[in-house]
């Protein structure tokens, strides 16, 4: 069983150092542009080299997310971005966009890039065609349970979350942020749409839930032995947004329980570390989808904390609280019912004076800041001496060894060694001592000096006889080659140098016929459009199988656990496995739900056997279309915004409203799907592709009105 790596978020270069110190074995962080954490600080070009270098001076991998969609306009100066990660030494790329992981690889063949969990990665057949484009590491989905994980047959590494923020819907399927608020989650930009309040109704009946979609807080840590008996490569901490003091004290109990299942001892999480990750941020934690555990919090989306006590008075000036964990002053409070919070900047004690804390069991007394108005439940949503406590830990320490040489008549030699990486240096020629030698207990004092230093000495060899070591000279060189084995360890490059030329299509030259695609969803549509259809897709397989004399295509789900066999047929797909699957002997569309943005990943596409690819709805512009043939553009219908693995109501006829009352169509099946609340609707004639129309619960009239305008 091996070991696998502890992979911690950081946001900023505060963050980094923290979760260095903590344990990790690898770090993940953004740079300013590509980045699925958009909102971030981030990284520029200077702090990116700086994290490369610190990481590696410690042994930490370091990897940089450029897991965004790349619109066309964007493919050469990502490919720049690149090359420059690539050759401050990056250890790898995390990316989503198909067409540009295949370049990538193809152009900059060393470096190693993963697929993030973006690509929606849960089954053996999307492991391959990534394994095929380049991939070294798949993110899977975090939608797989344990069984699932453990029953993938690949030779690709795998790397699945283990604590952090859940997303409700499945990664790299959601619209919801980038249709509603102009704000794609594809490109970094979430709204968070999942996290605010709506109304849900089934049958027209208004459900009293306040958080329909809002989902816990992932955190493994009371069954991590099970984990990592998976035997997969990494263990990923969402939370590049998250304060550093999260970020290390997450990677610091992972990092514990880890070492302790290797080591043999009870790899067990205890109380007091449960309390202080409920402290740092929590919704309510789930084991999540890894372990079929319940992942919605229907109630609240916010930091939930840790609970503090329960007022028992409160009057227009103070709130009377009583504690069931201590309150220390600048302390954040929250009061659950009434979701008001505050920071305690000022604490009364039992006398009614100024005190520093108070301790369980007695009434702290605080500053209605809030304006609140009744009892209520108090929780505690920021912790100052936890944070110090976190803040405290010391910088890590790396182990060297030093051998030396110290003979007559040859020079004073000093090797140092971290056990993978060894520098040498010589300085003066020694001489016979005239008066008294120097001692191995004075040289080894002078090699122990390594303060202000990343090292830490474990090993002193010395040979040495009866001469005089000049001690300025020995800490000399020390300190010269202490510099040198910080750039050894630090300060590799690569090097890298390619073309990339796009050629445009001469479409003038090029009839060009609007050939359309009409996605139904009953038998009643079907037989509207069929007269005007070039296309006809749809997802019932007993519709497809009787109308198999058109030129029906059976769209296949976008969740695909299961492979049927399927030869000669026409189909739709909607995900990688999907199309590595059935490509060969069938005649195969791409989906829209691939997010397909740009012209290499059309490429790609087409040489997977795809005879036509729908491009995303996201698409910014259509100047894809200058480079490719054979692509279809959404230009009518109701796209799916969320695809959830589950959904813990099973009724029928149900939708969302949103405060604008906007109405979302729930979708149930397999699994669930929430459709748009409006129809996106493009200006037909002047787009030089095939049209894709998306029909839900279109009536006659309105399909009459869409058909007449084609």
């Amino acid at each position: 069983m091996k070991k696998p790596e502890l992979l911690s978020p950081a946001g900023n270069m505060e963050t980094l150092i923290s979760v260095v110190n903590n344990g990790a074995d690898a770090v993940y962080i953004g740079g300013e542009e590509f980045s699925a954490r958009a909102y971030a600080k981030n990284f520029d070009s200077e702090k990116l080299k700086e994290a490369v270098s610190y990481c590696h001076l410690y042994g930490v991998r370091l990897y940089v997310a450029v897991n965004t969609i790349i619109f066309e306009n964007e493919i050469e100066r990502c490919l720049s971005y690149l090359k420059y990660l690539y050759e401050i030494n990056v250890d790898a790329v995390i990316m989503q966009d198909i067409g540009m992981i295949s370049l990538a690889h193809e152009l900059i063949p060393n470096l190693e890039i993963h697929a993030s969990t973006q690509v929606n990665i849960h089954n053996d057949e999307c492991l391959k065609f990534l394994k095929e484009i380049g991939v070294k590491r798949a993110v899977l989905a975090r939608e797989m349970d344990i069984n699932s994980i453990r029953n993938l047959k690949t030779d690709l590494d795998t790397e699945i979350f283990i604590h952090g923020a859940l997303c409700v819907s499945y990664s790299g399927r959601c619209l919801f942020s980038s249709l509603n608020g102009g704000r794609s989650g594809n490109r970094g930009r979430c709204t968070g749409s999942c996290r605010l309040p709506y109304d849900i109704y089934e049958d027209g009946k208004k459900l009293g839930i306040k958080y329909p979609l809002s989902t816990k807080e992932l955190c493994t840590a009371d069954r991590i032995d099970e984990i990592l008996k998976l035997n997969v490569s990494s263990l990923k901490i969402e939370g590049r947004m998250k304060a550093p003091e999260y970020a290390g004290y997450v990677t610091r109990v992972y990092r514990r329980l880890i070492d302790d299942f290797f080591d043999g001892r009870d790899a067990r999480v205890t109380k007091e570390e449960l309390v202080n990750l409920s402290k740092l941020y929590n919704r309510k934690f789930t084991n999540g989808y890894l372990f079929s555990d319940d992942v919605y919090n229907t109630t609240s989306s916010n930091h939930l904390g840790y609970p503090l006590g329960k007022c028992v008075n409160v009057t227009k000036n103070k709130i009377y609280i009583k504690l069931t964990d201590n309150l220390n002053m600048e302390d954040g409070i929250r009061f659950v019912n009434s979701n008001k919070g505050m920071i305690a900047g000022k604490i009364y004690g039992n006398s009614g004076k100024l005190v520093s804390h108070v301790n369980p069991g007695d009434i702290a007394t605080v500053d209605n800041k809030v304006g609140l108005r009744t009892n209520d439940d108090v929780s505690k949503t920021l912790d100052r001496k936890l944070l110090k406590e976190i803040n405290s830990i010391g910088e890590k320490k790396i182990k060297v060894s030093f051998y030396i040489k110290a003979l007559e008549k040859i020079p004073l030699t000093l090797t140092i060694t971290d056990g993978i990486n060894s520098v040498t240096g010589e300085s003066v020629i020694l001489e016979k001592a005239v008066n008294r030698p120097t001692s191995s207990l004075e040289i080894k004092k002078k090699l122990s000096k390594l303060g202000g230093t990343p090292f830490a000495p474990f090993n002193i060899k010395i040979e040495l006889n009866d001469v005089f070591v000049p001690l300025k000279c020995l800490n000399e060189l020390r300190h010269l080659l202490i510099q040198k084995l910080i750039d050894v360890r630090s300060k590799k490059v690569n090097k890298v140098s390619f073309t990339y030329n796009k050629k445009k299509i001469n479409l003038d030259k090029i009839n060009l016929v609007n050939n359309i695609g009409i996605f139904v969803s009953d038998e009643n549509q079907l037989n509207m459009v069929k007269d005007k259809a070039h296309i006809i897709y749809t997802d019932d397989f007993s519709l497809y199988e009787k109308y198999k004399y058109l030129n029906i295509y059976y769209k296949l789900p976008s969740v695909m656990k299961d492979f049927k066999e399927y030869h000669g047929e026409r189909l739709l797909v909607s995900e990688l496995g999907s199309l590595h699957k059935y490509y060969k002997d069938n005649k195969i569309i791409t989906d829209y739900c691939l997010n397909v943005v740009n012209s290499e990943s059309v490429k790609l596409l087409k040489r997977y056997g795809a005879n036509l690819v729908t491009l995303s709805p996201e698409i910014n512009s259509l100047d894809i279309l200058d480079y490719v043939m054979g692509a279809e553009v959404f230009v009518y219908g109701k796209p799916e915004l969320m695809i959830l693995e589950d959904f813990y109501l099973k009724g029928k006829n149900m939708e969302l409203r949103d405060r604008f009352n906007n109405r979302y169509k729930i979708i149930r099946g397999s699994y669930t799907r929430i459709m748009h609340h409006r129809n996106i609707d493009r200006t037909y004639g002047k787009i030089k592709a095939d049209l894709r129309i998306n029909l839900v619960d279109e009536d006659t009239s309105k399909i009459k009105e869409i058909l007449e305008r084609l």
